[in-house]
């Protein structure tokens, strides 16, 4: 062998589909050293592992996806947090720029952390049933929030399949309950850092906007599709195969990190790709998703469409239906405008491919705006296990 080349070195890894994204999850305990603790070591080994910096944007060379979607790392450990059971840190990897985002979750890998965690053992054996449902308590470790699984256990075991349907995953699975409690993101310090419910967001180049700026479940920019020129009924091709669209919302995002107090200046919007999102919602209407489901306004509140890395998702992120959720139970926000205005506690939006139902309990406390939970269902499927491989000098 030649000595200047070092052999691969194998890490346990699993592969698993949570929502509607999909990424590598680690046990803490088994990752190299140097990558045990964050730091260099860590990102330079989770973006070999999932193929990154890619200059051909494919990610041929990496388990990755080459989408926001696909683009994800998980890291689970048992909690050092006090009525918790495991910590759950959420790396979103750069495709073509070196660097993996730790400033947001992934509301999607959420639901997957706790079978992940009971996989690994993680949990005492006498708190899983033969049969029934096990609640899982996870510290949501990069923005310090609890989120609860409820797991569903079929003799002893985590329950994977099921006819749950999930628009914007081809296959049925078993159903998973996600709760995000107090989702108001800790960046910001309020649930709307700009004390508005509605602002107006100066952007050169685009002109002024209406925007609800909130930090739920994810920092999110809020439009109204109208001022931007469209529907809310878009699907990505008629986003993402504009260059000039995402140029603008890309633009749009900058803009609103600094007025959201997240970044100070629009050059560090480059580097924090996972935060804020945007996104743009319109009255009910009718249209036709991606799969070729016929969307129906009577079955929907409302249609939102959200980006992501810079591209329009394929479905709804799961940090950004706690927010749609969140921003809906609030009387005066655009979300709830859209949906019709008034009191609510749950909605059902419509997003390109298909529809999805968030609740949230919302309430005015002291002049603010509090909401104590969010909650949706989402499934988890394990696609593969075993181990990764990267180079041995990436370490």
């Amino acid at each position: 062998m030649n000595q200047s080349h070092p052999a691969q070195i194998r890490i346990p890894a699993t592969y698993i589909r949570g929502g509607t994204s999909k990424g590598v999850f680690f046990n803490l305990a088994d990752l190299p050293e140097p990558a045990q603790q964050p730091g260099s070591s860590r990102d330079a080994m989770l973006l070999r592992v999932i193929g990154s910096p890619d200059p051909y944007g494919k990610q041929t060379d990496g388990m990755g996806g080459a989408t926001s979607s696909t683009s994800k790392t998980v890291i689970v450990s048992p909690s050092q947090r006090p009525g918790h059971d495991v910590d759950y840190l959420f790396g979103q990897v750069s495709i073509d720029q070196p660097f993996v985002d730790w400033s947001g979750n992934c509301g999607n890998l959420s639901a997957a952390v706790g079978p992940f965690a009971i996989a690994q053992g993680m949990l005492p054996c006498e708190r899983i049933p033969e049969n029934g449902v096990i609640e899982v308590r996870i510290w949501q470790a990069n923005i310090g929030k609890t989120i609860i699984n409820r797991v569903p256990i079929t003799m002893g075991r985590v329950q994977e399949t099921g006819d749950f349907e999930l628009d914007g995953v081809t296959f049925p699975a078993a159903e998973i309950a996600v709760d995000f409690i107090d989702p108001a993101d800790d960046e910001g310090s309020a649930m709307f850092p700009t004390g508005h419910l509605v602002d107006s967001l100066e952007v050169p180049g685009v002109g002024r906007l209406n925007a609800t700026l909130i930090n739920a479940g994810i920092p999110t920019i809020f439009l109204n599709a109208a001022e931007l020129g469209y529907s809310g009924c878009e699907l990505q091709d008629d986003i993402n195969g504009s260059s000039e669209a995402l140029k603008r919302f890309e633009t749009i995002r900058a803009h609103g990190a600094i007025k959201m107090g997240l970044i100070s200046e629009l050059a560090e919007a480059e580097s924090r790709q996972h935060t804020p999102k945007v996104a743009f919602v319109g009255p009910a209407a009718n249209y036709t998703a991606s799969s070729g489901k016929a969307v129906d306004d009577q079955s929907i509140d409302l249609v939102v469409r959200a980006l992501s890395m810079g591209k329009l998702h394929h479905a709804m992120m799961g940090t950004a239906a706690v927010a749609i959720g969140t921003a809906a139970a609030i009387p005066g926000t655009l979300v709830n405008t859209a949906a019709g205005g008034g009191e609510r506690d749950q909605v059902v939006f419509g997003h390109p491919s298909g529809t999805l139902k968030v609740g949230a309990e919302a309430a005015l406390v002291d002049g603010e705006w509090q909401v104590t939970k969010a909650s949706m269902s989402r499934s988890a499927r394990v696609l593969m296990e075993g181990w990764v491989r990267i180079p041995g000098e990436t370490l």
